[in-house]
Protein backbone atom coordinates (compact mmCIF):
# COMPACT_ATOMS: atom_id res chain seq x y z
CA UNK A 1 0.00 0.00 0.00
CA UNK A 2 0.76 3.65 -0.59
CA UNK A 3 -0.46 6.74 0.85
CA UNK A 4 1.58 10.29 1.19
CA UNK A 5 0.27 10.16 5.34
CA UNK A 6 0.30 6.77 7.68
CA UNK A 7 -1.91 8.29 10.85
CA UNK A 8 -1.41 5.81 13.56
CA UNK A 9 -4.35 5.93 16.00
CA UNK A 10 -7.58 6.87 15.96
CA UNK A 11 -8.55 9.23 18.41
CA UNK A 12 -9.56 12.78 18.15
CA UNK A 13 -5.84 13.57 17.15
CA UNK A 14 -5.75 11.03 14.28
CA UNK A 15 -9.06 11.81 13.21
CA UNK A 16 -9.08 15.49 13.10
CA UNK A 17 -5.31 15.15 11.05
CA UNK A 18 -7.12 13.01 8.57
CA UNK A 19 -10.13 15.24 8.36
CA UNK A 20 -7.65 18.37 7.89
CA UNK A 21 -5.29 16.41 5.37
CA UNK A 22 -8.62 15.46 3.61
CA UNK A 23 -9.40 19.35 3.25
CA UNK A 24 -6.15 20.19 1.72
CA UNK A 25 -6.26 17.10 -0.70
CA UNK A 26 -3.55 15.05 0.99
CA UNK A 27 -4.00 11.23 0.85
CA UNK A 28 -4.01 9.57 4.48
CA UNK A 29 -4.65 6.20 5.94
CA UNK A 30 -5.88 5.80 9.59
CA UNK A 31 -4.99 2.86 11.50
CA UNK A 32 -6.47 1.79 14.97
CA UNK A 33 -5.81 -1.19 17.11
CA UNK A 34 -9.38 -1.12 18.73
CA UNK A 35 -12.60 -2.11 17.27
CA UNK A 36 -15.11 1.15 15.73
CA UNK A 37 -17.29 0.25 18.71
CA UNK A 38 -14.60 0.90 21.20
CA UNK A 39 -13.61 3.88 20.21
CA UNK A 40 -16.93 5.15 20.02
CA UNK A 41 -17.78 4.69 23.31
CA UNK A 42 -14.72 5.27 25.83
CA UNK A 43 -15.41 8.28 28.18
CA UNK A 44 -13.11 10.75 27.64
CA UNK A 45 -12.70 14.64 27.99
CA UNK A 46 -15.72 17.19 27.85
CA UNK A 47 -14.43 20.47 27.66
CA UNK A 48 -13.84 21.86 24.16
CA UNK A 49 -11.72 25.27 24.23
CA UNK A 50 -13.02 28.12 21.92
CA UNK A 51 -10.13 27.58 19.33
CA UNK A 52 -10.87 23.83 19.20
CA UNK A 53 -14.67 24.37 18.81
CA UNK A 54 -13.74 27.09 16.08
CA UNK A 55 -11.72 24.57 14.65
CA UNK A 56 -14.09 21.74 13.93
CA UNK A 57 -16.90 24.43 12.84
CA UNK A 58 -13.99 25.35 10.13
CA UNK A 59 -13.46 21.37 9.22
CA UNK A 60 -17.03 21.18 8.58
CA UNK A 61 -17.82 18.58 11.32
CA UNK A 62 -18.87 20.99 13.93
CA UNK A 63 -22.44 21.05 12.82
CA UNK A 64 -23.39 18.76 16.03
CA UNK A 65 -21.74 20.17 18.16
CA UNK A 66 -23.19 23.86 17.41
CA UNK A 67 -26.42 22.20 18.27
CA UNK A 68 -26.10 19.66 20.98
CA UNK A 69 -23.13 21.26 22.90
CA UNK A 70 -23.16 23.40 25.69
CA UNK A 71 -21.72 26.29 25.58
CA UNK A 72 -20.73 28.16 29.35
CA UNK A 73 -18.54 31.44 29.42
CA UNK A 74 -16.92 30.80 33.01
CA UNK A 75 -16.70 28.61 36.04
CA UNK A 76 -16.75 28.60 39.37
CA UNK A 77 -13.89 28.13 42.04
CA UNK A 78 -15.15 27.00 45.40
CA UNK A 79 -13.26 27.12 48.88
CA UNK A 80 -14.02 27.77 52.37
CA UNK A 81 -17.73 27.05 52.03
CA UNK A 82 -18.40 30.11 49.36
CA UNK A 83 -18.21 29.87 45.63
CA UNK A 84 -17.06 32.41 43.73
CA UNK A 85 -17.49 32.60 39.32
CA UNK A 86 -14.72 33.24 37.12
CA UNK A 87 -16.25 35.31 33.97
CA UNK A 88 -14.86 33.89 31.02
CA UNK A 89 -16.70 36.19 28.65
CA UNK A 90 -16.03 39.31 30.85
CA UNK A 91 -12.51 38.47 30.93
CA UNK A 92 -11.12 37.50 27.32
CA UNK A 93 -14.51 37.25 24.76
CA UNK A 94 -14.57 33.95 24.67
CA UNK A 95 -15.85 30.98 26.23
CA UNK A 96 -15.56 27.30 26.35
CA UNK A 97 -17.93 24.47 24.93
CA UNK A 98 -19.10 20.80 27.13
CA UNK A 99 -19.21 18.13 24.75
CA UNK A 100 -17.58 15.11 25.05
CA UNK A 101 -15.00 13.43 23.54
CA UNK A 102 -16.76 10.40 22.82
CA UNK A 103 -19.19 12.89 20.76
CA UNK A 104 -16.41 14.28 18.97
CA UNK A 105 -15.20 10.88 17.90
CA UNK A 106 -18.03 9.77 16.33
CA UNK A 107 -18.42 13.04 14.64
CA UNK A 108 -14.88 12.80 13.06
CA UNK A 109 -15.42 9.04 11.77
CA UNK A 110 -18.80 9.96 10.53
CA UNK A 111 -16.97 12.51 8.10
CA UNK A 112 -14.32 10.13 7.53
CA UNK A 113 -16.17 7.47 6.17
CA UNK A 114 -17.48 10.05 3.86
CA UNK A 115 -14.28 10.82 2.40
CA UNK A 116 -13.79 6.83 1.27
CA UNK A 117 -10.43 7.37 2.48
CA UNK A 118 -9.07 4.46 4.07
CA UNK A 119 -9.82 3.72 7.92
CA UNK A 120 -8.99 0.70 9.25
CA UNK A 121 -9.85 -0.53 12.97
CA UNK A 122 -8.70 -3.57 14.41
CA UNK A 123 -5.34 -3.75 13.05
CA UNK A 124 -2.98 -5.80 14.69
CA UNK A 125 0.98 -6.02 15.53
CA UNK A 126 1.25 -2.06 14.15
CA UNK A 127 4.72 -1.27 14.11
CA UNK A 128 6.97 1.44 12.35
CA UNK A 129 10.21 0.84 10.16
CA UNK A 130 12.80 3.38 8.32
CA UNK A 131 11.44 6.78 9.99
CA UNK A 132 14.36 8.00 8.93
CA UNK A 133 14.36 7.66 5.46
CA UNK A 134 12.38 9.59 3.16
CA UNK A 135 10.14 6.26 2.47
CA UNK A 136 9.42 5.66 6.28
CA UNK A 137 6.53 2.41 6.51
CA UNK A 138 4.41 1.27 8.91
CA UNK A 139 3.42 -2.90 9.58
CA UNK A 140 0.29 -4.32 10.31
CA UNK A 141 -2.04 -7.17 10.35
CA UNK A 142 -5.58 -6.78 9.46
CA UNK A 143 -8.22 -9.47 8.53
CA UNK A 144 -5.69 -11.73 9.32
CA UNK A 145 -3.26 -10.00 6.64
CA UNK A 146 -0.25 -8.87 7.05
CA UNK A 147 0.58 -5.61 5.18
CA UNK A 148 3.21 -2.82 4.26
CA UNK A 149 2.55 1.24 4.22
CA UNK A 150 4.45 2.88 2.44
CA UNK A 151 4.20 6.73 3.40
CA UNK A 152 6.05 10.04 2.86
CA UNK A 153 6.01 10.73 6.86
CA UNK A 154 4.08 9.33 9.54
CA UNK A 155 2.05 11.01 12.41
CA UNK A 156 2.33 9.07 15.58
CA UNK A 157 -0.38 9.20 18.18
CA UNK A 158 0.21 6.00 19.66
CA UNK A 159 3.98 5.02 18.30
CA UNK A 160 6.35 6.61 20.52
CA UNK A 161 8.03 3.36 21.87
CA UNK A 162 8.66 2.77 18.14
CA UNK A 163 11.56 5.74 18.35
CA UNK A 164 15.16 4.36 19.44
CA UNK A 165 16.12 4.93 22.86
CA UNK A 166 18.19 8.10 23.39
CA UNK A 167 16.60 10.24 20.95
CA UNK A 168 13.41 11.94 23.16
CA UNK A 169 14.26 13.65 26.63
CA UNK A 170 11.63 12.61 28.84
CA UNK A 171 9.87 14.76 31.45
CA UNK A 172 7.42 13.12 34.43
CA UNK A 173 5.68 14.17 37.28
CA UNK A 174 2.98 11.77 39.60
CA UNK A 175 0.79 13.10 41.66
CA UNK A 176 -0.07 11.11 44.92
CA UNK A 177 -3.90 11.31 44.04
CA UNK A 178 -6.41 10.59 41.14
CA UNK A 179 -10.08 10.80 40.45
CA UNK A 180 -12.71 8.78 41.19
CA UNK A 181 -15.02 9.73 38.32
CA UNK A 182 -18.82 8.83 37.68
CA UNK A 183 -21.76 9.45 34.60
CA UNK A 184 -24.63 9.97 36.28
CA UNK A 185 -28.67 10.12 34.75
CA UNK A 186 -28.73 13.23 36.58
CA UNK A 187 -29.26 16.98 35.73
CA UNK A 188 -26.53 18.98 36.28
CA UNK A 189 -26.69 20.98 39.55
CA UNK A 190 -25.02 24.09 38.70
CA UNK A 191 -25.63 26.44 35.34
CA UNK A 192 -21.63 25.81 34.95
CA UNK A 193 -18.72 24.01 36.13
CA UNK A 194 -17.15 23.77 39.72
CA UNK A 195 -14.45 23.46 41.14
CA UNK A 196 -14.47 23.08 44.46
CA UNK A 197 -11.47 22.88 47.18
CA UNK A 198 -12.01 20.79 50.90
CA UNK A 199 -10.31 19.62 53.75
CA UNK A 200 -11.91 15.96 52.51
CA UNK A 201 -9.97 16.56 49.27
CA UNK A 202 -10.79 17.74 45.72
CA UNK A 203 -14.58 17.52 44.00
CA UNK A 204 -15.56 18.45 40.43
CA UNK A 205 -19.36 18.91 39.11
CA UNK A 206 -19.42 19.20 35.42
CA UNK A 207 -21.82 17.39 32.82
CA UNK A 208 -22.21 15.71 29.34
CA UNK A 209 -25.68 16.51 28.61
CA UNK A 210 -28.70 18.22 29.99
CA UNK A 211 -29.52 14.93 31.34
CA UNK A 212 -26.06 13.45 32.01
CA UNK A 213 -23.78 14.56 35.05
CA UNK A 214 -19.94 13.76 34.93
CA UNK A 215 -18.62 14.02 38.90
CA UNK A 216 -15.39 13.37 40.25
CA UNK A 217 -13.77 13.09 43.96
CA UNK A 218 -10.20 13.07 45.24
CA UNK A 219 -8.97 9.83 45.88
CA UNK A 220 -5.95 7.65 45.92
CA UNK A 221 -4.19 6.62 42.07
CA UNK A 222 -4.57 3.23 43.29
CA UNK A 223 -8.23 3.55 44.86
CA UNK A 224 -10.16 -0.27 45.09
CA UNK A 225 -13.79 0.78 43.19
CA UNK A 226 -15.47 -2.10 45.61
CA UNK A 227 -14.95 0.07 48.59
CA UNK A 228 -17.09 3.32 46.81
CA UNK A 229 -19.88 2.23 46.67
CA UNK A 230 -22.28 4.62 45.01
CA UNK A 231 -24.05 5.71 48.19
CA UNK A 232 -20.54 6.81 49.69
CA UNK A 233 -19.64 8.74 46.71
CA UNK A 234 -22.21 10.91 46.57
CA UNK A 235 -22.10 11.28 50.44
CA UNK A 236 -18.45 12.61 49.33
CA UNK A 237 -19.74 14.64 46.71
CA UNK A 238 -22.48 16.29 49.15
CA UNK A 239 -20.00 16.82 51.56
CA UNK A 240 -17.36 18.89 48.94
CA UNK A 241 -19.47 20.59 46.94
CA UNK A 242 -22.37 21.23 49.38
CA UNK A 243 -23.41 24.86 50.06
CA UNK A 244 -25.91 26.58 52.20
CA UNK A 245 -29.23 26.47 50.15
CA UNK A 246 -27.64 24.71 47.31
CA UNK A 247 -28.75 20.96 46.59
CA UNK A 248 -26.82 18.41 44.36
CA UNK A 249 -29.08 16.56 42.08
CA UNK A 250 -28.37 12.72 42.80
CA UNK A 251 -29.30 9.80 39.88
CA UNK A 252 -28.21 6.38 39.08
CA UNK A 253 -24.75 5.90 38.33
CA UNK A 254 -23.98 4.80 35.05
CA UNK A 255 -20.21 4.45 34.93
CA UNK A 256 -17.30 4.70 37.40
CA UNK A 257 -13.62 4.53 37.15
CA UNK A 258 -10.30 5.59 38.79
CA UNK A 259 -7.86 7.55 36.35
CA UNK A 260 -4.29 8.45 37.86
CA UNK A 261 -2.98 12.01 37.55
CA UNK A 262 0.38 12.54 36.33
CA UNK A 263 2.63 15.11 34.06
CA UNK A 264 4.30 13.74 30.88
CA UNK A 265 6.27 15.21 27.57
CA UNK A 266 9.06 14.15 25.40
CA UNK A 267 11.06 16.32 23.53
CA UNK A 268 11.85 16.41 20.56
CA UNK A 269 8.23 15.73 19.01
CA UNK A 270 9.82 14.22 15.56
CA UNK A 271 12.50 12.01 15.21
CA UNK A 272 12.76 11.89 11.39
CA UNK A 273 9.56 11.36 9.23
CA UNK A 274 8.04 10.04 12.37
CA UNK A 275 5.90 12.95 13.95
CA UNK A 276 4.00 12.29 17.13
CA UNK A 277 1.03 14.23 18.65
CA UNK A 278 -1.33 14.02 21.29
CA UNK A 279 -1.20 11.53 24.02
CA UNK A 280 2.29 10.17 22.44
CA UNK A 281 4.05 13.45 22.99
CA UNK A 282 2.28 14.39 26.05
CA UNK A 283 0.07 13.94 29.08
CA UNK A 284 -1.80 16.65 31.59
CA UNK A 285 -3.54 15.77 34.73
CA UNK A 286 -7.15 16.86 33.88
CA UNK A 287 -7.79 19.27 36.28
CA UNK A 288 -6.73 22.12 33.52
CA UNK A 289 -9.13 20.27 30.76
CA UNK A 290 -6.00 20.60 28.47
CA UNK A 291 -5.37 16.64 27.04
CA UNK A 292 -7.97 16.55 24.43
CA UNK A 293 -7.02 20.44 23.58
CA UNK A 294 -3.75 19.92 23.21
CA UNK A 295 -4.14 17.18 20.65
CA UNK A 296 -6.25 19.19 18.62
CA UNK A 297 -3.57 21.96 18.60
CA UNK A 298 -1.03 19.67 17.94
CA UNK A 299 -2.40 18.20 14.76
CA UNK A 300 -3.52 21.88 14.00
CA UNK A 301 -0.25 22.61 13.89
CA UNK A 302 1.51 19.39 11.90
CA UNK A 303 -1.79 19.71 9.28
CA UNK A 304 -0.70 23.09 8.41
CA UNK A 305 3.38 22.51 7.92
CA UNK A 306 2.40 19.34 5.84
CA UNK A 307 0.01 21.56 3.86
CA UNK A 308 3.19 23.88 3.42
CA UNK A 309 5.33 21.17 2.47
CA UNK A 310 3.70 19.72 0.10
CA UNK A 311 3.10 22.94 -1.75
CA UNK A 312 6.17 24.29 -1.80
CA UNK A 313 8.44 21.25 -1.15
CA UNK A 314 10.45 23.41 1.88
CA UNK A 315 11.47 21.60 4.88
CA UNK A 316 11.60 24.69 7.07
CA UNK A 317 8.21 24.38 8.29
CA UNK A 318 8.36 20.92 9.34
CA UNK A 319 11.42 21.24 11.07
CA UNK A 320 9.81 23.40 13.27
CA UNK A 321 7.03 21.46 13.93
CA UNK A 322 8.14 20.40 17.50
CA UNK A 323 8.96 23.40 18.19
CA UNK A 324 5.99 25.48 17.50
CA UNK A 325 4.11 22.81 19.72
CA UNK A 326 6.08 22.59 22.77
CA UNK A 327 5.54 26.05 23.50
CA UNK A 328 2.21 25.79 23.78
CA UNK A 329 2.33 22.21 25.17
CA UNK A 330 4.93 23.19 28.41
CA UNK A 331 2.08 26.46 29.19
CA UNK A 332 -0.57 23.66 29.42
CA UNK A 333 1.37 21.59 31.55
CA UNK A 334 2.42 24.55 33.74
CA UNK A 335 -1.57 25.57 33.99
CA UNK A 336 -2.62 21.94 34.31
CA UNK A 337 -0.34 21.75 37.48
CA UNK A 338 -1.13 24.86 39.16
CA UNK A 339 -4.67 24.39 38.86
CA UNK A 340 -3.99 20.84 40.79
CA UNK A 341 -2.01 21.68 42.98
CA UNK A 342 -3.94 24.69 44.12
CA UNK A 343 -7.32 23.00 44.33
CA UNK A 344 -5.63 19.04 45.59
CA UNK A 345 -5.16 18.14 49.20
CA UNK A 346 -2.03 15.86 49.25
CA UNK A 347 -1.67 13.75 51.74
CA UNK A 348 1.28 14.45 53.70
CA UNK A 349 0.00 18.01 53.55
CA UNK A 350 0.05 20.65 56.53
CA UNK A 351 -1.95 22.97 57.92
CA UNK A 352 0.80 25.60 56.53
CA UNK A 353 0.08 24.42 53.08
CA UNK A 354 -3.79 24.47 53.58
CA UNK A 355 -3.24 27.92 54.45
CA UNK A 356 -1.07 28.67 51.18
CA UNK A 357 -3.67 27.01 48.91
CA UNK A 358 -6.34 29.63 50.29
CA UNK A 359 -4.20 32.12 49.95
CA UNK A 360 -4.08 31.67 46.62
CA UNK A 361 -7.61 30.68 45.81
CA UNK A 362 -8.84 34.36 47.70
CA UNK A 363 -6.12 36.00 45.55
CA UNK A 364 -7.17 34.28 41.85
CA UNK A 365 -10.79 35.23 43.05
CA UNK A 366 -10.01 38.86 44.20
CA UNK A 367 -7.78 39.93 41.55
CA UNK A 368 -8.87 41.02 38.08
CA UNK A 369 -5.58 40.55 36.59
CA UNK A 370 -5.23 36.55 38.30
CA UNK A 371 -8.65 35.96 37.06
CA UNK A 372 -7.94 37.32 33.69
CA UNK A 373 -4.59 34.80 33.27
CA UNK A 374 -7.20 31.62 34.45
CA UNK A 375 -9.34 32.39 32.05
CA UNK A 376 -7.15 33.16 29.52
CA UNK A 377 -4.85 29.37 29.78
CA UNK A 378 -8.03 27.96 30.38
CA UNK A 379 -10.69 29.10 27.27
CA UNK A 380 -7.16 28.69 25.37
CA UNK A 381 -4.33 30.42 24.29
CA UNK A 382 -3.75 31.31 20.55
CA UNK A 383 -1.96 28.97 18.36
CA UNK A 384 1.54 30.09 18.23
Amino acid sequence: MRTQVGIVGAGPAGLTLAHLLHLERIDSVVLEDRSREYVEARIRAGVLEQGTADLLREAGVGERMHREGIVHEGVYLQFDGERHRIDFDALTGKAIVIYGQTEVVKDLIEARLATGRPLLFEVEDVSVHDVESDRPEIRFRHDGVEQRLECDVIAGCVCRPSIPAGVLREFSREYPYGWLGILAAAPPSSDELVYAHHDRGFALLSLRTPELGRLYVQCRPDEDLDEWPDERIWEELHARLGLTGWTLTEGPVLEKGVTGMRSHVVEPMRHGNLFLAGDAAHIVPPTGAKGLNLAIADVRVLAEVLADWYRTGRRDTLDGYSQRCLRRVWRCEHFSWWMTSMLHRSPDADLFELKLQLSQLRYVTSSEPAMRSLAENYVGLELA
